[in-house]
């Protein structure tokens, strides 16, 4: 890609003469939009780019942020099978979101529903339970129908009586079921008398009653599915034209046990998502602890997950245990028995999802309504391994047994948590030396790193395994982290040939329950809102094109200076000490020196946790808090020695050595022995953004006093610890705000020109189509915002906006707003 010189002129908001622009509405014009950069855009029409699959873009599904049950999964009652335990969340009970009237109590005996459904209510007479649903209540809607069901026992004649109500009165006709004999289920339907956001639903009985499955379903699901999905939120989802939907996880497929839920594993509660716990009937399928802190029912379960990918018109890709945890576990089982148990249960997820009818497991998926196979081609084996040499001996073991009865199956491995390091390293260097065909990276950073990584994967081997980018976010909400992500994925798109699927995570959160920032769709129990990142997701996944066409753009100048600012201590979750702290510059002179024999005057104190001086050092004592950041010095320091001596008192990570830092959110830290103790990485915060710049395996040992230094000359950092030479970086991309990228439609024979526009500044572009005959009007396609607008539930200040173009030409000036993402749709004729 080339770079041109640039000149900025000061310009009143507009397009040239050479092109006019007609709006469907009018463009918003983010403040202080009044500088003017002038740029180039060339295409070569006639050279040929990668080619784009229609899979290319995808949906990552993951049960966190309540995105299942409370989420996607339609179900208004909460702990609807008195399931809940304090395994799932040490503040849960068997009756966590129920209210008793009377007496109640939840049993766990062999008068149970069944052996996987262990826990049921047992009622007594003239009593009632009345649940909460999630958020503020059960959601109702004026005029619409909702099915009640419930399984119940009763000796005698019993009638149930199920009410619809919020604090101003009922919300529909009660109904009244009669419940005689053994286990059996019951249903009734509501039809809602008025609209409320804090509902409940209460059963009463005339008599002792046993109760298990209480539940209330919306009638209006997704594609009216039963036991489906809530139906703003699958359409939103179908909204991106997603190419395939990769489900369950995540975190939850690669920790905790591995063991089955049975007898003879104890109902174990805290283990990996294995399939065949969710499939079959609701009232059969187990229970199990979710990962990000609260109960999985999994009445939303893999069959699910395959119709909802079929419906919105996308390729499956699950995700199966390789028996290797991760997420902070960091454990590989060793056990043979178990590893070949989990290779056939995914040689039977095959059988389940692409065998006949007539099969054994393609019978499961006929009996639940769906005799066709789903057409399952991609399958991955695990997610995110920290122990890349143990999980890739066990992925070779699962990859042999498929391709031996399965051919035509990919086989998905990955490359870890990060972008970079060792772990990284290690498994991309397994996969080419093992011929993968495709590997799943994931990585969270800030937006300067997307903007700094357009060209990521310009330098991978065209003839090596496949990218699946299955994970990445710019760690925010707001339109600048939107605008980073689309500067990036332009470069996704210029690559196509090596990056054959990407998408973004998380997908959905609840705004009551979040354990993960950011999202791509948020949502309440009443209404549900794409963020801006959404907007950027569905603008390309909705205009992607078949090929690449070859462009070049000019550049911006890099103004980079040297790394410079002042130094910082910080702990997470731990309590440490540090002392004889010297800050020399590059010629020798003393910056700082603190031996903390006195106070600590010149540490400013800007993060949580609880510092003192002791016996000579300083030290930070709360092993609660997170990023406890004190600094001192001057953020024009530049070309310095930084020297920290470090002694890890107690908890559960290690240091936190800053340097570069211009403030709370722009800064370089050495993060030594973090996630939970288990690596050690440089990390940049850019407006508190993280990114990850170097990484390696490492912990720290509590009580042994550790020497650390930090030399930095200009843009390059070298590292020692205890003397030797740990590592190091030379931080010299450009954050470069103006991206581009074309393609073709195959169908209508477009040019789609995408330029990402993410500086303050207006673009003013020369667009050189290479001769390519054109319509001389183009559809107009514009995202812009001021940079830190947020899309809420009441106000989406990123919203596309449509409008026509005229007068284009082989030959045009378009002037492109500041903070912007354009696409043109141009004809060809």
């Amino acid at each position: 890609m080339s770079r041109t010189a640039h000149h900025r002129a000061r310009l009143r908001l507009g397009l040239t003469a050479t092109a006019l622009l007609t709006a469907a509405a009018l463009v918003p014009a983010p403040a202080h939009a009044e500088d003017t950069n002038d740029y180039t855009i060339t295409v070569d029409p006639d050279a040929r780019g990668a080619a784009i699959e229609d899979t290319m873009y995808g949906v990552f599904f993951e049960d966190i942020n309540r995105a299942a049950d409370g989420g996607l999964y339609a179900e208004l009652v909460q702990n609807r099978s008195f399931e809940y335990s304090t395994a799932d969340n040490g503040s849960y009970t068997p009756l966590t979101s129920w209210t008793v009237g009377g007496t109640a109590e939840v049993l766990n005996d062999s008068g149970r529903l069944n052996e996987r459904n262990r826990n049921y209510l047992s009622l007594g007479a003239g009593s009632s339970v009345t649940n909460a649903g999630y958020n503020t209540g059960v959601r109702v809607e004026q005029g619409k129908r909702y099915d009640f069901s419930v399984w119940a026992r009763a000796e005698s004649a019993t009638t149930l009586t199920v009410t619809l109500k919020d604090a101003a009165g009922e919300l529909a006709t009660a109904r009244r079921v009669a419940v005689k004999g053994g286990w059996a289920a019951y249903r009734a339907s509501f039809t809602a008398s008025r609209t409320s956001n804090r509902g409940r639903l209460a059963v009463a009985s005339s008599g002792p009653a046993a109760l298990d499955m209480v539940s209330l379903f919306p009638r209006d699901t997704y594609k009216n599915q039963p036991n489906g999905l809530r139906k703003d939120l699958a359409e939103k989802i179908a909204a991106l034209k997603p190419g395939f939907v990769r489900f369950p996880g995540g975190c939850l497929v690669n920790t905790g046990s591995m063991q089955d839920y049975s007898e003879a594993s104890g109902w174990q509660r805290k283990r990996s998502y294995q399939w065949k716990d969710t499939v079959g009937p609701v009232e059969e399928r187990a229970t199990n602890a979710n990962f990000w802190g609260y109960n999985q029912s999994y009445g939303l379960g893999y069959y699910e997950y395959f119709r909802f990918a079929e419906d919105v018109g996308a390729m499956p890709l699950p995700v199966v245990p390789a028996l290797v945890t991760g997420c902070g576990q960091n454990r590989a089982t060793d056990d043979e028995a178990l590893l070949k148990r989990h290779i056939q249960d995914t040689l039977d997820l095959i059988e389940f999802a692409n065998g006949l009818a007539g099969s054994t497991w393609g019978k499961v998926r006929a009996r639940m309504g769906h005799p066709k196979p789903f057409g399952l081609t991609h399958i991955g084996v695990g997610n995110e391994e920290n122990l890349p040499r143990e999980f890739f001996a066990r992925f070779q073991r699962f990859r042999a047994a498929i391709e031996a009865k399965y051919p035509d199956i990919t086989v998905v491995s990955n490359s870890g948590p990060d972008d970079s390091g060792t772990t990284f390293e290690t498994a991309w260097q397994l996969n080419r030396e093992g011929e993968v065909d495709m590997v799943d990276e994931h990585y969270y950073n800030s937006p300067q790193w997307f903007l700094q990584n357009n060209d990521r994967y310009d330098s991978y081997d065209r003839n090596g395994p496949k990218v699946f980018l299955g994970e990445y976010a710019s760690q925010g909400n707001a339109w600048k982290n939107g605008l980073a992500e689309a500067a990036f994925m332009t470069g996704l798109e210029r690559n196509a040939d090596v990056v054959e699927l990407a998408s973004y995570a998380p997908l959905l959160a609840n705004e009551d329950y979040v354990q993960w920032r950011p999202d791509m769709i948020w949502f309440n129990n009443r209404a549900s809102w794409g963020s801006a990142n959404y907007e950027v997701q569905k603008l390309f996944m909705t205009n992607t094109g078949d090929r690449v066409v070859p462009s070049e753009a000019s550049g911006t100048p890099d103004v980079s200076g040297p790394i410079a600012g002042a130094v910082g201590l910080s702990t997470w979750a731990t309590s440490a000490a540090y002392d004889d702290v010297r800050v020399t510059s590059a010629d020798g002179a003393s910056l700082l020196s603190d031996d903390f024999s006195g106070d600590a005057s010149r540490w400013t104190h800007s993060g949580g946790g609880s510092w003192s001086v002791r016996d000579g050092e300083y030290v930070q004592t709360d092993e609660a808090a997170e990023n406890t950041l004190v600094t001192a010095g001057d953020p024009a320091w530049k070309d310095y020695d930084l020297h920290v001596r470090a002694t890890k008192k107690a908890g559960k990570e290690g240091f936190l050595v800053a340097f570069g830092v211009k403030d709370t959110g722009n800064y370089y830290w050495w993060n030594l022995g973090g996630w939970n103790n288990t690596r050690s990485a440089v990390e940049q915060a850019v407006d508190g953004g993280k990114s990850t710049l170097v990484s390696k395996a490492g912990s720290i040992e509590t009580g042994r006093a550790y020497d650390i230094d930090v030399k930095v000359r200009g843009r390059q950092v070298t590292l020692y610890l205890d003397g030797q030479e740990w590592g190091g970086f030379t931080d010299d991309k450009p954050a470069e705000p103006f991206r581009q990228v074309v393609t073709e439609d195959d169908r209508t024979g477009d040019l789609i020109v995408k330029v990402v526009n993410a500086q303050p500044a207006e673009a003013r572009t020369a667009v050189d189509l290479g001769g390519a005959e054109v319509a001389s009007r183009a559809r107009v396609t514009t995202l812009a915002a001021d940079a830190d607008a947020v899309n809420t539930e009441t106000d989406t200040p990123v919203t596309p906006v449509t409008s026509t173009l005229r007068g284009v030409s082989d030959r045009f000036t378009y002037t492109f707003p500041a903070h912007s993402v354009t696409f043109l749709r141009i004809a060809r004729r």
